[in-house]
């Protein structure tokens, strides 16, 4: 386990779904590869230049719900790229909580995250 993964507070979920992520410059489809009340992983397209501090918007459609987080780019390697998260709003938050519950499968994991988030 790297010194990363030990410092992490909150579970990632691993998540294979299609997202847009907007940042100041351009809007694109990515691949999201997991997501947590913090933050997510996506997948970039090929070829694209992004950079860590930059900030973006994190758009996931689940049906007809959709999940907007406001980040910003924590780390890029190769065509993967970290995000941080810095605000979302209330409706996202529930369906993000909903998802990870149903994810995790113990509510006891949602709620010690949840405390460490408002922490």
């Amino acid at each position: 386990m790297s010194a990363h993964e030990e410092r992490r507070q909150f579970a990632r979920i691993h998540f294979d779904a299609q997202a847009q992520l907007s940042t100041v410059d351009t809007r694109l489809d990515v691949q999201l590869l997991d997501i947590s009340l913090q933050g997510a992983l996506v997948r970039l397209p090929a070829g694209l230049r992004v950079e860590p501090g930059e900030p973006c918007l994190l758009a996931l459609r689940l049906g007809d719900v959709t999940i907007k987080m406001a980040a910003e780019l924590a780390h890029v390697k190769a065509d993967h790229a970290g995000l941080q998260c810095r605000s979302i709003d209330l409706e996202s938050i529930s369906h993000l909580r909903r998802l990870v519950e149903v994810n995790l499968g113990k509510r006891e994991l949602l709620e010690r995250e949840l405390r460490a988030l408002v922490a």
